[in-house]
């Protein structure tokens, strides 16, 4: 068994072992998530995120192996090459997360016109969250490993993808503002309707259910249109997160890695920013200038063979982030 799959399978444990800590432990009864409670555990996914990035950083080379350096055994590589190589990996799985933590914001406001227009109960929002992570950590991995191969194969994939974020970025510049306030049609969405062809789907959510069996036949409740619908929403946002983080790095682990810390923690800060929603007003605005960046950085080697490195990026990109937070802060909306 390789090096690579064995480091794969150990996170992949990590990764259940936690969700099982969280749904099976601490949240075994539904009961609606307070500020207090959403916040520890943000902090805990962002930990565990910096963690891993620390982990790379002092011993990175434990992902690939002697393989990535060409040797039969790790003990034949200097001690600069390491360095360097840990250096380089780490630097990437950061700014991969970062790009996907920032990302998942505009996800988080999508889910909360979900829930406000299906009205759901607080207390079953925690429950079709995780469900919700679960179906999303197993489209990541098919996308993933799936793009890499076809940039792999074919290098100016990356040229329409650098052109797409681009499109996403002026998109959001130019949509209208506050459209995360917008409702869902929750008779004729598109999914409502594909449901409805093939169970019949009650009115109650049957204190939290997916399914329940009434005079002989299943029945699907509300809940499970929200979960399908936030499944929908997922997908529809990894076309721009995951060309994202392809300007950073073509290594389908360290894509992997950096999109599941992203979305492990995407639960616990859907509470959070749910509280204070009303107070990233320009947050918007900087998503999509950081999509628009990206997708710059990407025609800019890819084209016109001007590179732009990780480290700069990052700072960039934390640059625009902190700076649509800070006008969120300052600058007040007038009447």
């Amino acid at each position: 068994m390789s090096s690579e799959l064995i480091f794969f399978l150990g996170f992949l444990g990590l990764v259940v072992a936690m969700l099982a800590v969280d749904l099976g432990v601490v949240n075994r009864k539904a009961h609606v998530v307070t500020m207090r409670e959403a916040l520890i555990w943000t902090g805990v996914w962002i930990g565990m995120a910096l963690l891993f990035y620390v982990f790379l950083l002092m011993r990175g080379e434990l992902l690939h192996g002697p393989e990535a350096f060409g040797v039969a055994s790790l003990s034949d590589v200097g001690a600069a090459e390491l360095t360097a190589y840990r250096n380089q990996i780490s630097l990437e799985y950061l700014t991969g997360y970062v790009i996907e933590k920032a990302l998942s914001v505009d996800n988080i406001f999508v889910m909360i016109v979900i829930f406000q227009s299906f009205r759901v109960d607080p207390r079953h929002y925690h429950r079709i969250l995780f469900w919700g992570i679960l179906g999303a950590i197993v489209m990541r991995f098919a996308f993933i490993f799936a793009g890499v191969a076809l940039v792999e194969r074919f290098e100016w994939v990356l040229w329409i993808f650098g052109a797409l974020l681009l499109y996403a970025g002026g998109k959001m510049l130019l949509g209208r503002e506050g459209a995360e306030s917008e409702q869902i049609d929750t008779r004729h969405h598109p999914i409502v309707r594909l449901a409805r062809r093939f169970f019949p789907i009650t009115r109650n959510d049957y204190d939290g259910r997916f399914t329940v069996k009434l005079r002989g036949r299943r029945f699907i409740t509300p809940l499970l249109l929200v979960l399908l619908i936030i499944e929908g929403s997922d997908v529809i946002f990894a076309v721009d997160s995951i060309p994202a983080i392809f300007s950073v790095t073509l290594d389908p682990y360290i894509v992997f890695f950096s999109n599941i810390f992203a979305i492990l923690g995407l639960r616990s800060l859907f509470f959070v920013i749910s509280g204070f929603m009303d107070r990233f007003r320009y947050l918007k605005t900087g998503l999509g200038v950081l999509l628009a960046f990206i997708g710059a950085k990407m025609l800019l080697h890819g084209i016109f063979h001007v590179p732009i490195g990780t480290g700069l990026s990052l700072a960039i990109i934390a640059g625009i982030l902190a700076t649509s937070i800070a006008a969120s802060m300052i600058i007040r909306p007038t009447d």
